[in-house]
C-alpha cells in the first residue's frame, strides 16, 4: 500500500472534486480530501485508500490541520499530485453585492488555493521527488461573465498562480497546470435561470453544458507521468464556447 501515490484534493464531496477522487481512486492513488461536510455520495467510497477531514478552504487553521492530518495519514506513500478543486461562486452586480460576498469567494477560491499549495510544498521539500499540481480555474476567469466580478477575478487569479508557481517550482520537478472548464451541468451551474441556460448551449458548438465525466480525464492526464513536460499551461474543456 505504501508505494501508491498519495494525492490531496480539495472540495471532494460532490460535483466534479468527487469525480475526481472516485476517478484517482479507481487508478490506484491514494487521496486524501475536504470538504465542509461529507455526502452520501463520498462515503460511497470509503475505504483503506481514501482519508476525508472536514475544513473549509480559506481559513488559515483550518487549512493547515487538514494539510497535517493527509499528510500524516499518507505516511510512506509517496507525496505526489494536489488538486485545488475547492470553490464557489456568487452571482450579484458588482456595485450592490456585499461585501463579504467578495471576501468569502476571493478567500475561498484563490487564497485558499495558495494555502493548500503552500502546505504541499513545503511538504515536497522534506519528501522531494517529482509531483503535481493541477488547479481547477474556469473560462469565466478568461473571459467573464455579467454577475460573476469577483468569482472571474479569483480564477483570473489562480491562472496567474499557475503560470508563476510553474516557474518558481520546476526546479523540484513539480509541475503546475490549470484545467479550465466550461459551463458544466453541476450544482454550482444549477443556481442559473433557464434562459442563461439556454443560452449558453446555443453559444457552444457541441450544443450541450459540459459534464464531470467531460473534465476529469484532463486533471487525470495531468496528474500522469504524460504530463511531465507540461506545466505552466491552462488547459480549457468547454465544448468549444470560448474558441
Amino acid at each position: 500500500m505504501s508505494g501508491k501515490r498519495h494525492v490531496i484534493v480539495t472540495g471532494g464531496s460532490r460535483g466534479l472534486g468527487l469525480g475526481i477522487v472516485e476517478a484517482l481512486l479507481a487508478e490506484g492513488y491514494r487521496v486524501s480530501t475536504c470538504s465542509r461536510a461529507p455526502s452520501a455520495a463520498l462515503e460511497r467510497l470509503a475505504g483503506a485508500d481514501l482519508f476525508w477531514k472536514p475544513c473549509r478552504i480559506g481559513d488559515g487553521e483550518e487549512v493547515r490541520a487538514f494539510m497535517d492530518a493527509a499528510l500524516d495519514w499518507g505516511g510512506a506513500s509517496p507525496l505526489w499530485g494536489l488538486v485545488n478543486n475547492a470553490g464557489i461562486a456568487r452571482e450579484g452586480v458588482l456595485a450592490t453585492f456585499p461585501e463579504i460576498d467578495v471576501e468569502e469567494v476571493i478567500q475561498v477560491n484563490l487564497t485558499g488555493a495558495i494555502q493548500v499549495a503552500r502546505a504541499f510544498l513545503r511538504a515536497k521539500l522534506v519528501t522531494r521527488g517529482p509531483g503535481r499540481i493541477v488547479n481547477i480555474s474556469s473560462i469565466i476567469g478568461q473571459r467573464g461573465y455579467n454577475g460573476l466580478s469577483a468569482y472571474s477575478a479569483s480564477k483570473a487569479g489562480l491562472d496567474g498562480l499557475t503560470r508563476a508557481l510553474a516557474r518558481e517550482v520546476g526546479r523540484l520537478q513539480v509541475t503546475v497546470n490549470s484545467v479550465a472548464p466550461g459551463y458544466l451541468a453541476t450544482e454550482m451551474s444549477g443556481t442559473l435561470a433557464q434562459r442563461q441556460r439556454d443560452q449558453i448551449v446555443r453559444r457552444t458548438p457541441l450544443g450541450r453544458l459540459g459534464e464531470v465525466a467531460d473534465v476529469v480525464p484532463v486533471v487525470r492526464f495531468l496528474l500522469g507521468d504524460g504530463a511531465g513536460f507540461m506545466t505552466g499551461q491552462t488547459i480549457v474543456v468547454d465544448g468549444g464556447i470560448t474558441g
